[in-house]
C-alpha cells in the first residue's frame, strides 16, 4: 500500500541513496559546492558499473549483451525525456553542456543571415554566452542584456526594448551560478516566441533543484549537465523538433534524419548514457517513497516540489545570516522562494582564500570567478579578486547549514 503523501523531504531516506554519505573519508564533511557537481545516486552507480561489467560492448547488435546495452541507452532517452514533456528524440547527450552549446552555436553560425541578430546575457556562465558572442565574427549583430548592477537581476522590461525583427535568438539562463536568481523562464520564452525568435536556456544551474516541464516553459532549446543533477558526466540537450529539423545537421550525414543525433557529431559515450536512467529511478523512487506517482512526468513534479520546498526552508536562515553580515555582500536576491540554493559572498578576503579556510572546518565550498566573470564584473566584483560561493541541493541537512553558519561566522 503507498503511504500517505508528504510534502516534508525524509532526509535520512534521500542520504541512504548516495553512497558518498557511507564513505569514512567524507564524515564530518559539509559538501556545500554542489553548483560545481553533486554526488552521484546509487542507482546510477549501479547501471554504471552493470554496464561496464555484463554490458561493455558495441550496443545494438543482434547478441543478448549488446541488444541489453542499446536498450539501457534507450531507456535513459525516453524516461528522461518523458519526466521532461519532450519527445524521446528531442533529448540527446553530448560530452559536457559546453561542447553541446558549441555544438548548437555552429549550427547557427550556418542557418543565420549576416544582418541577423542574438540576444545573450552578462548574468550567464562563459558556456552559454561565450559560443554565441564569438558568432560576431560571422556579420551576426550580437546584443547583450544586460543584469542590474547592484540586484543582478534580469529584468525582463529591458528585454522589450533589446526585441525587434532582426531577433532570431535569445539565449539566457534558467538561473545564474553566482546570482541564483530563478528568471522568469515561461515569460521570457513567450515573449520571444511573439517576436519571432528561438530560446536557448541553460538549465545548469537550475537542474539539479528539480528536472522542468520543458514543454511548459516553452523552451526551444534546454541545457544542463548530468553531472550536477545525480549522474555521470554527460551534456543533456533538449532540442525542440521544429528548430532541431530546420537548423543544419552537425553529425554524420547519413544520421541527419535521426534528430537526437544531429547535434552529436562525436561518438557517444555508451555506458554513461546507459546509467543517466538512473536519475530517472532515483527521482521516481523519491516521489514515491513520499506517497507521490512512481514514474514519468508526475513523479518528477513531486520529486521536484519535495526538494525545492526542502531547500527553500535551508536556505532562508543563510540568506537572512549573509544580508545581515555587514563584512560581505549578498550577491542575488536575499529571499528563498526565488532563488536556487547557490549563494555567492563578495568580501575584501579573496574567494579562494576563504574557501580553503573553510575547508580546514569541514566545510566543502568553493572561491574564484566560477566562469561568472562577465556576471561578476558587471556586479562590481573584481573577477581576480573571485568571491566565496556556497551551494547545496536537497540532501543537505538543516545541521549542515547550522555548521556552515557558525563556519561563515568564523571565517568572515
Amino acid at each position: 500500500m503507498m503511504k500517505d503523501t508528504t510534502t516534508t523531504l525524509d532526509t535520512t531516506w534521500v542520504r541512504s541513496q548516495f553512497p558518498a554519505f557511507a564513505e569514512d573519508v567524507l564524515q564530518d564533511q559539509a559538501f556545500f559546492e554542489n553548483a560545481g557537481g553533486s554526488y552521484t545516486c546509487a542507482p546510477v552507480i549501479n547501471r554504471l558499473t552493470r554496464y561496464y561489467t555484463q554490458r561493455k560492448v558495441q550496443p545494438y547488435a543482434p547478441y543478448e549483451a549488446s541488444t541489453l546495452a542499446g536498450a539501457e541507452m534507450d531507456e535513459a532517452r525516453s524516461r528522461l525525456a518523458a519526466m521532461m514533456g519532450v519527445d524521446t528524440d528531442e533529448l540527446s547527450f553530448g560530452p559536457s553542456t559546453t561542447q553541446n552549446t558549441y555544438v548548437l552555436a555552429n549550427a547557427f553560425r550556418q542557418h543565420l543571415n549576416t544582418g541577423d541578430a542574438i540576444i545573450v546575457t552578462n548574468q550567464d556562465h562563459e558556456a552559454n554566452t561565450g559560443p554565441w558572442r564569438r558568432l560576431a565574427e560571422e556579420g551576426i549583430e550580437v546584443r547583450e542584456w544586460q543584469i542590474d548592477p547592484e540586484t543582478g537581476h534580469l529584468d525582463v522590461a529591458t528585454l522589450d526594448n533589446l526585441l525587434d525583427e532582426k531577433v532570431k535568438l535569445v539565449c539566457f539562463p534558467h538561473c545564474s551560478n553566482v546570482v541564483g536568481e530563478i528568471n522568469d523562464v515561461a515569460l521570457i520564452c513567450a515573449k520571444a516566441r511573439a517576436n519571432g525568435s528561438y530560446t536557448c536556456v541553460d538549465g545548469v544551474s537550475y537542474a539539479p533543484h528539480g528536472f522542468v516541464d520543458v514543454n511548459a516553459l516553452g523552451a526551444d532549446i534546454y541545457l544542463f549537465s548530468a553531472y550536477k543533477t545525480y549522474g555521470p558526466h554527460q551534456g543533456i540537450m533538449i532540442i525542440r523538433r521544429g528548430l532541431g529539423e530546420a537548423l543544419p545537421n552537425q553529425g554524420h550525414y547519413f544520421n541527419a534524419d535521426s534528430l537526437y543525433k544531429r547535434f552529436t557529431p562525436a561518438g557517444p559515450d555508451h555506458a554513461q548514457i546507459a546509467a543517466s536512467a538512473g536519475m530517472a529511478d532515483y527521482m521516481e523512487a523519491l516521489s514515491a517513497h513520499h506517497g507521490h506517482a512512481a514514474s514519468g512526468a508526475a513523479a518528477a513534479r513531486a520529486a521536484h516540489s519535495l526538494m525545492r520546498d526542502h531547500e527553500a526552508t535551508l536556505l532562508q536562515p543563510l540568506l537572512d545570516y549573509a544580508s545581515a553580515k555587514n563584512s560581505v555582500r549578498l550577491l542575488g536576491p536575499d529571499q528563498a522562494a526565488n532563488r536556487a540554493p547557490t549563494v555567492a559572498l563578495a568580501s575584501q578576503i579573496p574567494g579562494e582564500e576563504l574557501a580553503v579556510r573553510l575547508a580546514s572546518m569541514g566545510i566543502m565550498a568553493g572561491g574564484g570567478d566560477f566562469y561568472a566573470v562577465r556576471a561578476l564584473a558587471a556586479q562590481g566584483v573584481d573577477p581576480a579578486h573571485g568571491v566565496l560561493r556556497v551551494s547545496f541541493t536537497h540532501y543537505t541537512t538543516e545541521a549542515e547549514v547550522s555548521k556552515l553558519i557558525a563556519a561563515l561566522d568564523q571565517v568572515l
